[in-house]
């Protein structure tokens, strides 16, 4: 097909996929665009419509390369051909005005498209773009973390591989404000020592965080125009309170660490001084067994209330100590304790409740949200009550309240209500069970959000998640949806998502 004549514009917009710059119009060929060196966003909500008309803009087939459109065959797209080329060619670093200036020049000279009242986005009209999405006009959208057991050693290389710009000067951060090379037990292992709890812990937290923070800088990602609350699994409220805006990155991974330290020194004694193994055992039954199960599981154990905690609990022996750590779903929960009065617990259930749950051990060294973690709960709380490391707010208190956002609490399934609230509930996390389901449910049916974000290693947390709610992936309802991000190859994808799911709310 031959492009020679002048086209007459009637509508332009810009957006970027797989790397590329795209300025979409409409005419009698359909598409055109240039290559970008690095990746960015620009919400379909700030999709530019051009009602008046445009003239004498030429494309000259020499430069292009036409591909046409499966879905439309009266559509194309064009793509300066030489353009990456030329854009990949700049020398490092390369500034965006410089960038802009070279793009342009050459669109112009070899007869490409480059629409002068349209062209590459600005700084500040960048800046616009990257907040555009306002929370009128979107779906009320969760932002979650994982917990503790998704470590996996070399879980940061593609990221760092993707990104090395942004990744390895946070992992840098990272290494120093912890004063040791995590970095290097994430990359190389052994799986035994990052699966420790003082090295798994941090290596979590901070993972997540790296993630999040991939996103606001290589893609314009806000958490405060694009998210209305954030919650963590258990390790992963760290992580929530850190994007909710309620603690610094760097007052979190100070706060993770020596918890995790406390933590994992709490199992240390234990086993020295009443022998035996701990850890987690997930129980997973059919939903309608679940809580007939609890009953059975605090009829044993002599838990009388029908919460999950125990005060009498902590006066038995740290052998007999057992307790739910977690309920997750509607068909799961989480025993953390003693292993070997774990499994006779298990016994007693199956022979005289008439409960025959699937039992899975966790990758789990310590047990977690049990009474034997009190030393930690107290740790929490003397720190909490300290204040900020990071520089110019020494002054301040390690925890800011209000945030950005709303937080969901493990322990209250509620959102933190104040300061002291938060550091109460914070603390006793250690030692309490982890309300993941009744978090969930209070999300999804009363304050109906439909749109959910993981961001952290593993996939579990939105698994979890997605069970309860109904929607997982690309099975999703109107302007809703779940959605994890692990890999920098579901970048894209979950974006996009992000802004299909705008465009349709926006039509309603």
């Amino acid at each position: 097909m031959s492009i020679k004549a002048p086209l007459e514009i009637s509508y332009a917009k810009t957006y970027i996929r797989h790397q590329r710059l795209i300025f979409q119009f409409s005419a009698t060929v359909g598409h055109s665009g240039v290559k970008l060196p690095r990746l960015e966003r620009i919400p379909r909500s700030r999709h530019e419509k051009i009602s008046a008309p445009r003239s004498n803009i030429t494309i000259y087939q020499q430069d292009v390369k036409l591909v046409q459109s499966a879905k439309d065959r009266s559509s194309h797209r064009c793509v300066f051909t030489n353009m990456k080329r030329l854009a990949t060619g700049l020398p490092k670093p390369c500034s965006h005005a410089a960038r802009v200036a070279l793009l342009e020049d050459t669109a112009t000279s070899n007869g490409g498209v480059f629409c002068r009242q349209h062209q590459l986005i600005s700084p500040s009209v960048r800046q616009q773009v990257r907040h555009a999405s306002s929370k009128s006009s979107r779906p009320r959208t969760a932002l979650f973390f994982p917990g503790q057991g998704v470590q996996k050693v070399g879980m940061l290389t593609p990221w760092l591989t993707a990104f090395p710009s942004t990744a390895k000067p946070l992992i840098e951060e990272i290494d120093h404000l912890l004063g040791y090379s995590l970095s290097k037990i994430i990359e190389e292992g052994p799986n035994s020592t990052l699966t420790a709890t003082e090295n798994a812990q941090p290596a979590i937290m901070s993972s997540s965080i790296l993630i999040l923070r991939i996103l606001e800088q290589e893609f314009g990602f806000r958490a405060a125009e694009r998210v209305d609350v954030t919650l963590g699994h258990s390790l992963g409220e760290f992580a929530a309170l850190v994007a909710g805006g309620f603690v610094e990155f760097e007052d979190s991974l100070y706060l993770v660490r020596k918890r995790a330290e406390v933590m994992a020194d709490c199992s240390r004694r234990a086993c020295v001084e009443h022998g035996g193994e701990y850890g987690m055992v997930a129980l997973v039954t059919e939903p309608d067994h679940l809580l007939p199960l609890i009953e059975a599981i605090h009829e044993f154990l002599g838990h009388h209330s029908a919460g999950s905690k125990s005060e009498s609990a902590e006066d038995v022996p740290p052998i007999q100590q057992v307790l739910i750590a977690n309920i997750n779903s509607k068909n799961q929960i989480v025993l953390s304790g003693n292993i070997e009065r774990i499994r006779t617990l298990l016994t007693h259930v199956r022979q005289f409740g008439g409960h025959d749950p699937r039992a899975v051990r966790l990758k789990s060294d310590s047990p977690f949200h049990s009474p034997l973690m009190k030393p930690a709960a107290t740790a929490m709380k003397r720190l909490l009550e300290g204040k900020s490391r990071v520089k110019g707010r020494e002054n301040e208190d390690i925890v800011t309240f209000p945030g950005i956002m709303e937080c969901v609490s493990n322990v209250s399934a509620r959102p933190f209500t104040s300061k002291e609230d938060l550091k109460d509930l914070w603390a006793r996390q250690c030692v309490e069970t982890v309300r993941w389901w009744d978090s969930i449910k209070y999300l999804d049916q009363e304050q109906n959000v439909r749109r959910w974000i993981g961001i952290g290693p593993g996939k579990v947390g939105r698994n979890l998640v997605g069970k309860e709610v109904g929607m997982r992936g690309r099975d999703i309802v109107k302007g809703g949806g779940v959605w994890g991000i692990s890999d920098p190859k579901e970048v894209e994808e979950v974006l996009r998502a992000l802004e299909e799911t705008e465009a349709l709310n926006g039509d309603e």
